[in-house]
């Protein structure tokens, strides 16, 4: 036998599914629905790994999980969960868990993660923190919870964290969530947004600068380093950040130490650095952009975060969540039935989150209803347009880029791009009565159809014709040749 583990739950079916799994893979299981019979047998010196429910019928397991880290600190402890939220993630660590597995799990991931356990056991406690009721981070989707799982393991640790993701995902409260339930949460939290500072001032943002060290340096000022010592500074929008200031900051990042701008001693620095982006930093490198050295300093632990159409499952906690804030702020308080929530699933949500918060405060905010139905989502988000008479350009764009129209469903042709397209002809048939259109339609309409969707491109990209041309599928000399016959002939479109 490779060792005995202690499994309870209360619920028979996943006891023996567990011990089948855990039983084929070599180890000695003993099952128990009762936290009572699980306490007396660690009590006994019983079982070389314990996995635990958190609700069990006579005791919740994080009211035990303490006293069984006091009695035997080195035995790890699995904790199961179907209450699939990031302070479930945070209290199963907290208290001394070896890792957490939301319910469901894959048999083959519990397996191998009793394997890392059994070779590596804990060592030391968790420290132990006070009572968290805050819910920092919202959602259940399986993406949700990889990333509370991450976020668990970094708490006690100084690692530094880059945060990827599309604008509006949530990344600065990743960020503040990492500081507020870490080990630095007695310290400073400091932002700073690169894209949001003019360039040749980021270097005395983030560093200070001395007095008389350039026009207008009338006195000596602390930078963001000096304002986060002992806790934390989150580089928002890192790849926004000139080379001058990367080679500055790779500094920092390899001696812990740094220099104000006009200064000559060296200041050593202790804080814990997360970064953030929404970029494909490998590509701006690639441009020469973005230093490399510098992003596998930043890189240690990478997470993305997903858009919001990855986890459209947790729309309707993310909604209920956003109701209440806006109540607690004054706003009526309003909830929505299962149509309106089902038309917020097949939205694309080009803003992500903060897009939907947006959206449930207006809400709020400008109707009378309690109850939200799906016609007031779908006037408050311009999708029940009556048909038009101008040319949908901008729409048909729009849905090709994947924004917010729902893609159409088969046999659907009245919605979606389809739908658009087809009303853009039939009202430029309708036009010219019982003429026809003149000859060359087809390519008329096509260069309709080109220009909004490559200005469309290049503008989600910020004028990256790199980017541009990946997302279109185009080779980029394709692209750049289009942008130049497009700038030539776009005031010569049919109108």
């Amino acid at each position: 036998m490779n060792g005995h583990i202690l499994v309870a739950d209360d619920d028979t079916a996943i006891r023996t599914v567990v011990s089948q799994a855990l039983s084929r893979a070599g180890y000695d299981v003993r099952t128990t629905g009762t936290a009572a019979s699980l306490w007396r047998w660690v009590q006994a010196g019983d079982g070389d790994l314990v996995i635990t429910d958190v609700v069990m019928p006579d005791e919740n397991a994080f009211e035990l999980l303490p006293r069984i880290k006091k009695l035997r600190p080195d035995l790890p402890i699995i904790v199961m969960s179907a209450q699939n939220t990031f302070m479930t993630a945070i209290k199963a660590s907290e208290r001394g868990a070896y890792d957490y597995l939301p319910k469901p799990f894959d048999l083959k991931e519990l397996v191998a993660i009793v394997g890392r356990a059994m070779a590596e056991p804990r060592q030391k406690e968790t420290p132990q923190g006070e009572e968290l009721d805050a819910m920092p981070l919202i959602g259940r989707s399986p993406a949700m919870q990889e990333i509370y799982r991450t976020l668990a393991r970094l708490m006690q640790t100084d690692l530094t964290v880059m945060i990827s993701g599309e604008s509006g995902t949530g990344k600065e409260l990743v960020a503040r969530a990492l500081h507020d339930y870490g080990k630095r949460k007695s310290g400073p939290f400091v932002a700073i947004n690169m894209a949001a500072i003019p360039r040749d001032l980021i270097e005395s943002e983030l560093f200070g600068h001395e007095k008389g060290a350039f026009t207008g340096a009338n006195t000596r000022s602390a930078g963001r380093f000096e304002q986060a010592e002992g806790g934390t500074l989150f580089l928002d929008e890192i790849g926004d950040m000139p080379m001058e200031a990367q080679t500055r900051l790779l500094r920092v990042l390899q001696q812990a130490e740094y220099t104000t701008v006009g200064g000559r001693t060296p200041i050593k620095t202790n804080v814990r650095i997360v970064a953030a982006t929404n970029k494909d930093l490998r590509v701006t490198i690639g441009q020469g952009l973005f230093r490399e050295d510098l992003f596998f300093r930043l890189n240690v632990v990478p997470i993305r975060l997903p858009p919001l159409r990855e986890r459209a499952e947790d729309i309707p906690h993310l909604a209920r969540h956003f109701f209440t804030a806006a109540a607690a702020e004054g706003l009526p308080l309003k909830h929505m039935d299962t149509g309106a929530h089902d038309r917020l699933k097949r939205y694309r949500w080009p803003g992500n989150v903060r897009e939907l918060e947006n959206l449930v405060r207006r809400l709020a905010a400008l109707y009378p209803q309690e109850v939200i139905t799906a016609p007031l989502v779908e006037a408050e988000l311009g999708l029940n347009r009556p048909n038009q008479t101008l040319a949908p350009t901008s729409e048909i764009a729009a849905g090709l880029l994947g924004g917010g129209f729902d893609a159409p469903a088969a046999g659907a042709e009245e919605g979606g791009l389809t739908g658009a397209v087809e009303r853009h002809l039939a009202d430029l048939f309708a036009k010219h009565g019982e003429d026809l259109p003149p000859p060359g339609l087809y390519h008329r309409v096509l260069r309709e159809l080109e220009v909004p969707l490559v200005s469309a491109a290049l503008a989600a990209t910020r004028g990256n014709q790199i980017k541009a041309a990946e997302m279109l599928g185009l080779n980029r000399n394709t692209l750049r040749k289009k942008v130049r016959e497009l700038d030539i002939k776009l005031m010569r479109l049919p109108r």
